[in-house]
Formats: structure tokens, sequence, C-alpha cells
């Protein structure tokens, strides 16, 4: 038995899953009976790549990040119709790791081979939040992305069988068929009427009276988009970002249009969320849906945001409306990690979650009349990663962290800190060479440090990095990093200083070590467990055919 199978038997074994299923199958209400139940429909809008742009977090009207440059009208109002939460994170800052623990309810490094992006296979024997609603009466359905790559595609949804992608999947390509199109406003309501049409198809195949989960997963919001696309199709000025750029990143011109192409990828989604608050309107069934909306990690393509554990990287956007349950307007402290969802859907509906869950439902949360910090529990979470792109590295290994996030700092353990991060490149943890030119960087993922996403920004910082000042920025995108860092969020909110060696901080830096490495010891972790070693063997570490990257 692997490694990680013996740690995932170990906290739950197979006669434990059965009987705790069984248990959950004897106090729930019997089938027939479940109809006459008002459990709400369930709606959860998941966007690629999406971090915590969104103009509902404009902090005030001289606010210097893009959320003052951003319009998301559509989840603007679920915030003010329900909950807008400030500290949400993702577990893994990778899709297909996130996902996991997402629909498990799990931290990823619970989730078998769930736990990586390229090679992962989906654990059959792992309970997923659809899989259990449907066991309880709930009509199940999705469109585009939930569980990929990994093989069966899906299946913690149900794979094809519960796929609603008739009408067409020509939304995640937004920037792309909106910018072929002579009329870009008639193009953008054909992509409208394609949201609109998968989830009345949905609709069409639900019983009389029969709640429904559906997740809306576009990938829009993934790379590449046109070039332009975000002042041509939305209005999003470049030169309006600047000084509002995370200082990490070059504040120039090619840097301000590819963070604008990004927004307004971000306002597309929003505009599909907006098509599926109208039907659901239309239906008369707003008010009995839980309503929620978020994005699996940070900004793709962009230094720190994708595949890193700082807050561009892990920190996400995060709404939700219930009218029938949620007190709307408020604004929410408590600290969020997406494994959470999981067990608030079950509760939702009335079915006890898996005690192999380590997410907490936000039940208690939503429902309270109060706002700020409600749970003085939620006070942290806790994020990693494995492996991301696997030929990033020499010889297919992982960039194995784990950190932990509170209020006040963030603490990275970095397991393998002779590795680069972002993956190798010629002269760089790889044999001396040239790096590939500008057009190379700007479309190849894998030419170069493969963790992080083809773009212009990716390929200027690399062209520019003996500029004169310009090594900063290298550095932060692609530099090896020590063992440990720690950032005080009240002076660095950026996380760039890192104080973990500061004898000043010792006494945080040790207590947040320890709350970091008890919570993976008490979940099974396999880097602190005594079979790290897991992780750095095949499957987990090893060749894998890489994806060819899609023009989009």
């Amino acid at each position: 038995m692997p490694n990680l199978l013996k740690c995932f038997c170990r906290e739950w074994p197979l006669h434990c899953f059965v009987g705790s299923l069984l248990v959950t199958l004897a106090v729930a209400p019997s089938l027939g009976d479940e109809k006459f139940l008002d459990r709400p429909n369930i709606v959860f809008c998941f966007a690629d790549d999406w971090g915590r742009y969104a103009s509902a977090y404009r902090r005030a009207d001289e606010d210097q990040t893009p959320n003052a440059v951003v319009k998301t009208p559509s989840f603007d109002r679920i915030a003010s119709e329900g909950a807008l939460f400030t500290n949400a994170f993702v577990n893994a800052p990778s899709c297909t790791p996130c996902r996991s623990s997402l629909l498990s309810g799990q931290y990823f490094w619970r989730t078998g081979r769930g736990a990586i992006l390229q090679g992962a296979v989906w654990d059959l024997k792992i309970p997923s939040y659809p899989l259990i609603l449907k066991e309880h009466g709930y009509h199940i359905g999705h469109s585009h992305k939930v569980w990929s790559p990994g093989t069966p595609v899906d299946a913690p949804y149900g794979a094809k069988e519960t796929s609603y992608d008739s009408a067409g999947r020509k939304f995640s390509g937004f920037s792309q068929f909106c910018s072929k199109n002579s009329d870009p406003e008639e193009a953008k309501k054909i992509l409208y009427d394609e949201v609109r049409e998968n989830f009345r198809a949905f609709i069409r195949d639900r019983g009389v009276d029969q709640p429904f989960c559906y997740w809306f997963g576009p990938t829009n919001c993934h790379r590449q988009w046109v070039k332009g696309s975000g002042k041509k199709l939305w209005g999003i000025d470049p030169e309006k970002l600047k000084g509002k750029l995370p200082p990490f990143l070059p504040d120039n011109e090619v840097v301000r249009e590819d963070f604008a192409d990004y927004l307004g990828e971000v306002q597309a989604f929003d505009a599909g969320v907006g098509v599926l608050l109208a039907e659901l309107d239309r239906l008369g069934e707003l008010d009995n849906t839980l309503v929620v909306v978020s994005g699996d990690h940070g900004a793709p393509g962009f230094p720190r945001g994708k595949c890193n554990l700082v807050d561009f990287g892990v920190h996400v956007s995060l709404a939700i409306r219930w009218g029938k349950k949620i007190p709307p307007g408020r604004t929410l402290d408590d600290f969020v990690c997406l494994p959470d969802l999981a067990p608030t859907f079950l509760e939702a509906a009335g079915v006890k979650p898996p005690e192999v869950m380590t997410g907490r439902s936000l039940i208690e949360v939503l429902t309270s009349e109060k706002s700020g910090l409600v749970d003085a529990s939620r006070d942290s979470v806790v994020v990693g990663r494995e492996r991301h792109v696997a030929a990033a590295r020499t010889d297919n290994l992982p960039y194995p962290q784990r950190a932990i996030r509170t209020k006040d700092f963030l603490y990275i353990r970095n397991f393998k800190p002779d590795r680069w991060p972002m993956g190798t490149a010629p002269g760089f943890g790889a044999p001396a060479g040239p790096l590939p030119n500008f057009e190379h960087l700007e479309n190849n993922t894998f030419g170069a440090f493969g963790d992080l996403d083809a773009s212009p920004t990716k390929a200027w910082i690399i062209e520019h990095r003996d500029d004169p000042g310009m090594d900063k920025y290298f550095d932060f995108a692609f530099g090896r990093r020590p063992g440990e860092e720690l950032y005080n969020l009240s002076n660095d909110p950026y996380q760039m200083q890192n104080v973990a060696s500061d004898p000043g901080y010792e006494s945080i830096r040790k207590s947040l070590s320890e709350r970091l490495l008890a919570v993976l010891e008490q979940t099974g972790d396999p880097r602190v467990i005594g079979e790290g070693d897991t992780f750095e063997k095949p499957p987990f570490s090893g060749a894998v055919e890489a994806t060819p990257r899609r023009k989009k």
C-alpha cells in the first residue's frame, strides 16, 4: 500500500468510512420525505485563476489597488445581499489540488494523487460533497471545468454524466471569441446565451421540486488572453492601473496592459454570474438558493500569484448569498479555507458531513447577525503546495511548502529550499545556456520556470533582468527562498521583507511554526509524519507528458 494511502487509511480507515456513511444515511430523511424539506438549491460559481479582485473590496474612493479599477456588479450584489468575506484563502494555489481539497472538504495532502496537478488521479474512496448530495436526492450538474487536469476528469462531480455543456464552452475563451467578432457587444450576447442555455438544460433535467446543486466553472481568467482586450471589450484603461499594481511587479506599459486584460476576464466571469442570477430570479428560486462565488487561486503569469503561498497567490474573493437564511450586507473577517465550503453545503442541505472532512462548516457564521469576526476560533488558515507542472524542475521534483496565515503574520516553511520555486531554467538550476527570447516566454510556459504561466509580464521581467534596478523583480519572481519565511503584515502587507531570521521576531516565528506543524501532524501530512518521501517518488514525482499549451 503506498505511503500516502496508508496515511489516509490511518486517518480514515475503510471500515470507519463505511460505518459513517451508514450512520449518515440512517439519520438522513428518506428520499420520499426529502422532497418536503425546504432544502436550498446550491449554485457555486468558481473562476479559474481569479484572486481577490472585485469592486466590493474597494477600501475607499482613494483605493490604490486594482480593485479601484475592476467592476464586478454581480459579485457586489451577492456581497451586499449576503456576506462578503475578507479573509478567504485556497488550500493550494494550483487548480487540481485546490479543487481536490474543496470538493473533498479536506486538506489537499489527504487526497492521494489529487494533491498534484499533472499526473493527478482521483481516488473514488474519498467522499466528495456533490456525490453525497446526489445520494440525498439532489440534482447535480456542472458546466465548464470542475476537477482537471486529472483522471477521470471531473470525477468528484460525477464526470461526464453530470456535464451540461451542450450549448457550448466558448465562454471559457471569452476575449478570443469576442475579439474575432466585428461587433464585440453582439459576441458577448452570444456567450451570455450560452451560459443561459447550459443552465436551462440542467434545470430541464431536474425532478419536480428537486433541489439542485450546480457548478459554473469557466476558465476564461486562465491564460492566454487577447492583448488589449481589457480596454477593447471592457473599457479598462491600463493607465488607470498606474500606481495601483502590487509593488513586486514592474509598473510599466507592458505589465499594466497585461493586468488590465486579466481584469477584463474577471469582469467577463462576473457577467456570466449575472446571467445565472437572472435565471434564478426568473425561476423564483433565488432566495432559497445558496449562491457562492469564489476563485481557485491568484493571478496566472504574474510573479507571486498562482503557485505561491503569499497573499497574491492564495487570498481569494468570496461572497455568499442565501436570501432566506443569511442576513444581508455584512462583511466578515473570519478566516475561511475553501475546504470549509464542502461541509457548509452539506449542512445547508441537512446532511451530516463525513467525519473525514477537515473543513469546518460556515453555517453558524453565515446565519449570525454579526459582522467582523464572528467566530474567534477562526483566526488562521493553513495552505500549501507540492507539484504543479511536472517537468518544471530537474528530475520532475516538487517544491513542497506549507504556511499558516493569521491576521498579523504569514509564516512559510519551505521544505526543500535548495530547489527553484518556479522551476528551473538555463543557468538557474539547469545547465547553463541562453534563456528563451521574449516571444517564446510570452507564449510557451514550459520554456523556462514552468510553474509561472507564459505571459507578457513573465517575458518582460526575464528579458530585462539585467537592467538597472530590475534584479529585484526577477528575484521576487524566480529566486530561491530560505527554509523559513515570516512576514509582518502590519507594516509589510505585500510580504516583501522576510523577518524570519530577525531576533526580534523569534518568539512569533517559533509560535507560528509550532502551530503549523501541529495542524500538519494532526491531519496526517506525509511531510511531517515521517513519510515525506511519498511526494518525492513516482507517481507524485516523475515524468508526465506535458499538456500542450492551448492557444485560445
